[in-house]
């Protein structure tokens, strides 16, 4: 396999004072190429965007543009919604604003997030009209997607600020990511929930959910396949891959070992983007 072209630490926006950065991994030939904007996990409050180390090689070799960015963490002191959703979606508007020097093909672009980095990937590409989660600067650059790709996403906040309710009372990353708990404003969870806009509006997107049966911080039934059944409702091309014996986090895994759980992904993942993107 040819070894991709490699950039690093691109900035591709800078909000409040704070430089973002991407990695940018890039198919051989002329293109242009279909891309996917990664973005990491890490509970809002952490994460970088080395969790892609395998999935940017990997993508890039088989034709696709892969860039991988930070955005702004959230932390008990300093919330980040909707910040951080402004974050990704100033990547994606870079690297279509940019599309041409990098020869990547501005129509074909996809959102791949994992855990946390699946939930903002899933509002960037699904939230374009809704006013909670407008950007302060628009620019004349679209965000629209064709694609979303989510690992283990969390997609409806109220039930998991639940869930870490119960399993960790005294450090709750949703109400740290939010700013409030859901007694003092329970409109945010509701903006700042995915599951929120899978309507028929948006049934153009085409969705390919990941998730694993052993997921102890993620519940895939109240996550996964809700925003399975809502996006079906809305009449969106959605397609799961449910990885037995997965835990929550293994997007870092090996691609190219048969048995891990990226290895059992890997080839569905390439054949629904064949065909959608």
């Amino acid at each position: 396999m040819p070894v991709p072209e490699i950039q690093r630490d691109i900035v591709y926006a800078t909000h409040d004072g704070q430089k973002l950065l991407g990695d940018l991994y890039l198919p051989e030939g002329k293109g242009p190429h279909p891309a996917l904007v990664c973005v990491h996990g890490g509970g809002w409050t952490g994460g970088d965007r080395n969790q892609f180390y395998t999935w940017g090689p990997y993508l890039a070799q088989r034709g696709y543009a892969v860039f991988s960015v930070t955005y702004r963490n959230a932390s008990p002191a300093k919330k980040m919604f909707p910040e951080a959703v402004h974050d990704v979606r100033a990547a994606v508007r870079f690297i279509r604003g940019n599309a041409a020097e990098h020869r990547i093909d501005s129509e074909r672009m996809a959102l791949f997030g994992a855990s946390a980095g699946a939930h903002l990937a899933a509002l960037v590409a699904l939230g374009q009209g809704a006013k909670a989660l407008t950007s302060p600067d628009k620019g004349d650059v679209s965000a629209d997607m064709k694609v979303l790709v989510g690992f283990y996403g969390v997609y409806d906040l109220l039930e998991q600020w639940q869930a870490f309710n119960i399993a960790t009372p005294t450090a709750n990353n949703v109400a740290a990511f939010l700013g409030v708990a859901p007694a003092q404003n329970r409109q945010v969870y509701f903006d700042a929930s995915p599951i929120s806009y899978a309507t028929v509006a948006n049934r153009k997107l085409a969705v390919f959910l990941v998730a694993g049966t052993e997921d102890d911080v993620v519940n895939r039934t109240a996550q996964t396949d809700a925003f399975l059944l809502a996006l079906k409702q809305a009449g969106n091309f959605v397609r799961t891959c449910i990885v037995t014996g997965a835990p929550h986090y293994f997007v870092r895994d090996p691609i190219d070992e048969p048995t891990s759980f990226n290895g059992f992904v890997a080839p569905r993942l390439l054949r629904f983007l064949e065909e959608r993107l």
